[in-house]
């Protein structure tokens, strides 16, 4: 466990002062569309899915419609959404399981989420949160992978780790939060590059705070 010098409860405090994020950043309307957008998102900016998804859902929002269209012509659709061959096979083999497997509805447990073609923990517990209300786990994506090691909760050098350190020190109820509130800092102030330690508000307690020179724990072994 890295050293930090607050709280995840203060964290929590100042991030939900400095931010009202929306419990996804993805257009959607049903779960599956969520479902479908959340796996175009993968190494894929939320900006250019929602452009994508704008277009798609208008004619193609149901599992079916999704079996029903020709693979290269899906791919077509996504292609500006990158690894296009990939996510295309993993979304009709994931709505042929929903079809089949889940009465045509996307299941709303992360154990049965977790058995869809392509669909990890952070898919699932960002659908469980958002579309369920459910929180049975922590989205842990680049942004909270980033912050969550810079910030001192965790030293864990996979997603799965970083997600049980800030389980373990985080209240449940706020696990599906913490994914969007961390993007929103990680987009605003602690960038990946030129991160702007100066206006952070954790500036002078952050173990990673340039402004104090210290050390970055994103680098940290």
């Amino acid at each position: 466990m890295a050293v930090r010098e607050f709280s995840a409860k203060e964290v929590l405090q100042e991030l939900k002062k400095l931010y009202h994020p929306p419990r996804s950043f993805l257009k959607w309307d049903t779960p599956f569309e969520l479902l479908v957008a959340t796996v175009l998102s993968a190494q894929c900016t939320d900006e250019r899915v929602n452009k994508v998804t704008k277009t798609l859902f208008s004619t193609y929002s149901r599992p079916q419609d999704f079996l029903d269209l020709p693979r290269r012509e899906l791919e077509f659709l996504i292609h500006s959404c990158g690894t296009f061959r990939v996510k295309a096979r993993y979304l009709q083999e994931i709505s042929r399981e929903i079809v089949e497997r889940c009465g045509g509805k996307v299941p709303g447990t992360m154990e049965e989420l977790l058995r869809l073609p392509g669909v990890g923990r952070k898919t699932a517990a960002i659908i469980l949160y958002a579309a369920f209300g459910k929180v049975e786990g922590i989205a842990v994506d680049t942004h909270v992978f980033r912050l969550a090691r810079r910030l001192g909760f965790s030293r864990g050098r996979t997603a799965e780790q970083v997600e049980r350190d800030l389980m373990r020190q985080f209240p449940q109820k706020e696990w599906g939060r913490i994914n969007a509130l961390f993007i929103s800092h990680g987009r605003a102030v602690c960038t990946a590059r030129n991160r702007k330690c100066g206006e952070c508000v954790f500036r002078k307690r952050c173990p990673s705070s340039m402004v104090m020179g210290r050390g970055d724990l994103a680098e940290i072994p």
